[in-house]
């Protein structure tokens, strides 16, 4: 379920106190280890009724939940703090990673979703940002640049007022591109956000990915929104040529 990606550095974000939630016990004791070699306190409950007090009972920075457990399911446990109104952040992990699965996810008070298999860096850096934005709002579910929006919970893309229908890997590349606009994202980003795993990256795969997003999102108007930035990258971003 947890994949492997290029070993981690020592962290460098202040120490976080997790509390994971995991059945599988092959899982939760990789993902403790893993937490625990990069600086962070973590805690393991085995079932959804463990979990449930140890995080009532616990100040956690983010609470890091399977959505199937035993004895009491995920959401459950989420919808229950939520209507005690304790607002730790959640992470679910679920193999269910459908776009009904995920809103319904979210829906119930989760503040993030991770479809299984994952990797452990990309786990790590969400957690992060969850624990960053304790206390704050949640994140935005819609993205826009210039006439272009996207819409993270239905999975719809618009531009202007057409609606542009887009495999699940380009959504994912336009999405990771439009959470950055502004930036220029690096091939080696792509690779390790987009397809969560590591491999040569002179392959082509990206400029195949990103030529067919372009013509969907781009092709048909006067002003383009993604960019090669020569030497660098790719770019959304609105008023540029």
């Amino acid at each position: 379920m947890v994949t492997s990606s290029t070993a981690l550095s020592p962290q460098t974000e202040s120490k976080m106190r997790l509390l994971i939630v995991e059945d599988d016990r092959e899982s939760a004791d990789y993902l403790v280890k893993a937490f625990r070699e990069v600086g962070h306190i973590a805690d393991l409950a085995g079932d959804g009724e463990e979990g449930l007090a140890l995080a009532e009972t616990g100040d956690y920075d983010v609470l890091v939940i399977d959505r199937m457990l035993p004895k009491r399911d995920g959401l459950s446990i989420i919808g229950t703090l939520r209507g005690k109104g304790n607002h730790t952040p959640a992470l679910i992990l679920s193999a269910l990673g459908q776009v009904d699965d995920r809103i319904k996810g979210l829906r119930a008070g989760g503040d993030d979703y991770l479809p299984k298999p994952y990797s452990f860096a990309e786990l790590l850096a969400r957690v992060e940002v969850l624990s960053r934005r304790k206390g704050g709002p949640s994140e935005d579910t819609t993205y826009r640049v210039g006439d272009l929006e996207l819409d993270r919970l239905s999975h719809r893309v618009v531009r202007g007022t057409a609606e542009i229908t887009l495999q699940p890997r380009e959504f994912r590349l336009l999405e990771y591109l439009m959470k950055h606009a502004g930036q220029v994202v690096t091939r080696t980003m792509l690779l390790e956000n987009v397809w969560d795993y590591h491999f040569d990256p002179q392959t082509n795969v990206i400029d195949v990915h990103i030529s067919r997003l372009r013509s969907k999102i781009d092709k048909g108007y006067d002003r383009p929104l993604l960019h090669t930035i020569r030497g660098a990258g790719y770019m959304v971003r609105d008023g540029i040529r």
